[in-house]
């Protein structure tokens, strides 16, 4: 019943608390339109200060400002509620001043007497003096370093959610963490945004309490004389006093507030105390003591000097930093005793014995990282597409390969040049380029009708001649035959074409258990008993890597699955595993070379080159170690000028082997004609009729 009656009366407590803001706006506006009585008036004028006083407190006490980030709201509706005060007061003033110092209210009284203490031009100038200090100095000083602060702070966004994204991305923290720091970056840059405008707020009700105190010392003096026919003396005497205990009581929360505003745009952006910080930085050093200390005491025995104030405060200069100097000494000697005590405890150096897994650091599976100048590129916050790119390049690869591509690990690197991305696959790097993220790409491909002004360079993914232009010259590249791409795509397309190479790479344990982990959920009996019984999970990883490293998709599992259930129990050698999947895979192998064409153009070794090749494997291994030097370059050459007139005609190049040369060729040509499919008479589908248009003799 408790708990019920508890949690009733909290909820009406956060009801009331969400109305207090509107209410005290609307008061606020109530006093700048009705009359109101001296006592409610003198009420508010005491909130008022005591509004300003638990404001600048906690401005003090706060740790960090964004802590405090109401603050700016607060500033404004602080500065509201005075304005409309004073709009009160002068109307009261104005209004009953003319019957004396209490006609507007005992606080506006008070303050005026004490003050004036009995002469009205002190009054005044004391008076002025600290509306030149609140307006000139602090207000002024606050506006400027909030103006500062908050360019600072916008400048400097890009950079922090790069290192967000770079420590996400390398996995010194997590997608709650990374959120977190995403919030803080954008409270900061929202806060003192915030500061910037309401340090306006501040500078305008000082402008304002100057312009009040001379309108109301006039009007009351016109309204004193000429309607109360009160005499030039007593309307000075009775008006000035009003209108500078009015002017006081709206102008110290005034100051109070303004240096709240400068406390805190002038504090670190750091979880810290303010005052234990402040003495730590000042006086951490005993010598800024020692030798204030010495200069006080020589100015104390200077003949004509106060000696009783210099030498005092130079006394107690001595003695902080006599004591200062006592403590830090005997802290050092306190650390250096628990050395000494660790070091004899161990007898030995123990640094090894800190160390822990958590301090190897592993590699990158993929890695990419950027020059200082290419950092637009990866932040989203400056139009950078570069992520959602490869985003799209991993999806698109994954959906192709049948496995997910890792993330891709993205970092700035302050060695590279500011033009330079770098590409890495297992720490090693596989490519980099100088590219310009502010220009476009405009790629050779193959046949121009005129050159273009730009910078030149080449495609980092292909090789092709380029030239980097600007924007407005995209249509002039476009026309005269040049294909166009952005800087974001650049680096994506080079990505894609060095993850397609390396795919194999990208393929281990993990992702191997994790494909025969979703084959089970659709077809647990294909799987069941295929790890360890048939095959171990090594044995599928390479046969896996085997036909990834060819070019083949791995997506149809099902299929490579069940031919490994088939001819597990017959071998376990990889390569003949990888020939048996290949040919449960021809449709699909087929398919991705000519699509639905129904006729393959092929390339075929002549039979006594064939008959030659399978001596050579023979007696030199099935790595082909055994082929004559001078015929593998003759055969390179032949296979070249036959790939590169297919090229020419837009139709893929085949050539068409064994079963038992295949492998052997496939590694022959991977990397001097990569555009070369090799297959075997035992890959081509039944329905597909083979067309000889090359034959490669010896």
């Amino acid at each position: 019943m408790n708990t019920v009656f508890t949690s009733l009366w909290a909820n009406k407590l956060k009801i009331v608390g969400g109305l207090g803001t509107p209410i005290l706006v609307l008061a606020a506006l109530g006093m700048v339109i009705l009359p109101m009585p001296t006592l409610l008036l003198d009420m508010l004028f005491t909130f008022n200060i005591a509004l300003a006083l638990v404001v600048l407190l906690v401005c003090i006490y706060t740790r960090r400002p964004l802590d405090f980030a109401a603050f700016p709201t607060v500033l404004l509706i602080a500065t509201l509620l005075r304005l409309a005060l004073n709009v009160a007061s002068t109307r009261i003033v104005l209004l009953e001043g003319h019957q004396g110092g209490s006609a507007a209210g005992n606080v506006i009284e008070a303050f005026g007497s004490v003050v004036i203490g009995g002469n009205l031009a002190v009054g005044l100038i004391v008076f002025l003096i600290l509306m030149i200090i609140n307006f000139v100095v602090v207000t002024k000083g606050a506006g400027r370093i909030s103006e500062v602060s908050a360019r600072f702070t916008l400048d400097a966004m890009p950079g922090k959610q790069m290192a967000i994204d770079a420590d996400l991305n390398a996995g010194l923290i997590d997608q709650e963490q990374a959120k977190k720091r995403r919030e803080e970056v954008t409270m900061e840059a929202d806060f003192y945004g915030s500061m910037d405008g309401a340090s306006k707020f501040v500078k305008g009700d000082a402008i304002a309490g100057i312009m009040i105190l001379f309108i109301n010392i006039i009007g009351g003096f016109l309204i004193g004389m000429v309607q109360y026919d009160l005499p030039f003396a007593q309307a000075a005497e009775i008006y000035t006093i009003l209108t500078i205990g009015d002017g006081l009581v709206a102008q110290i929360p005034s100051l109070l507030l303004s240096i709240a505003a400068a406390i805190t745009v002038t504090r670190e952006n750091t979880d810290a105390d303010m005052g234990g910080r402040m003495l730590g930085q000042m006086f951490d050093d005993p010598k800024a003591l020692m030798i204030t200390a010495g200069l006080l005491l020589i100015m104390g025995i200077v003949p004509g000097m106060p000696h009783l104030a210099f030498l005092t405060l130079g006394g107690i200069s001595a003695g902080g930093a006599y004591w200062q100097f006592n403590r830090v000494k005997q802290k050092a000697s306190t650390d250096l005793q628990a050395q000494e005590n660790t070091s004899a405890t161990a007898g030995k150096p123990t640094e090894l014995k800190e160390l822990g897994w958590d301090d190897v650091r592993s590699v990158d599976t993929i890695g990419l990282e950027v020059g200082y100048r290419l950092i637009p590129l990866v932040d989203k916050s400056q139009g950078g597409q570069l992520l959602e790119r490869i985003k799209g390049v991993r999806k698109k690869l994954s959906q192709e390969m049948g496995f997910l591509i890792p993330p891709v690990h993205i970092r700035d690197n302050l060695d590279l040049s500011p033009n330079n991305y770098n590409i890495s696959l297992m720490g090693v790097s596989c490519g980099f380029a100088d590219i310009y993220h502010d220009k476009e790409m405009a790629i050779n491909p193959g046949q121009v009708f005129g050159p273009i002004d730009g910078v030149i360079g080449i495609d980092p993914a292909f090789g092709l001649e380029a030239v980097w232009i600007d924007e407005v010259q995209r249509e002039q590249a476009q026309a005269l035959g040049y294909t166009v791409v952005d800087t974001a795509t650049v680096v994506a397309t080079h990505l894609s074409q060095i993850l397609s190479n390396h795919a194999a790479q990208l393929l281990g344990h993990e992702e191997a258990q994790n494909l025969l982990d979703l084959l089970a959920k659709k077809h647990p009996k294909l799987v069941e008993g295929l790890v360890p019984e048939i095959l171990s999970l090594s044995a599928i990883v390479k046969v896996l890597q085997s036909l990834l490293n060819e070019n083949v998709a791995i997506r149809d599992i099902r299929t490579i699955v069940q031919t490994l259930v088939d001819y597990g129990p017959r071998t376990q050698d990889a390569d003949v595993l990888t020939a048996a999947c290949r040919i449960s895979l021809k449709r699909m192998i087929v398919q991705e070379i000519i699509g639905n064409e129904s006729e393959l153009p092929v390339i075929t070794l002549s039979t006594e080159l064939e008959q030659i090749l399978h001596k050579s494997m023979q007696a030199g291994g099935n790595e082909g170690a055994g082929i004559e030097p001078g015929l593998a370059e003759r055969i390179q050459n032949s296979l070249v000028e036959a790939s590169q007139q297919q090229e020419l005609l837009g139709q893929p190049s085949v050539l068409l082997t064994s079963g038992v040369l295949r492998s052997t060729l496939a590694k022959f040509v991977k990397h001097t004609i990569p555009s070369l499919h090799v297959l075997s008479y035992q890959e081509i589908p039944d329905d597909k009729q083979i067309k000889i248009i090359s034959s490669i003799g010896q």
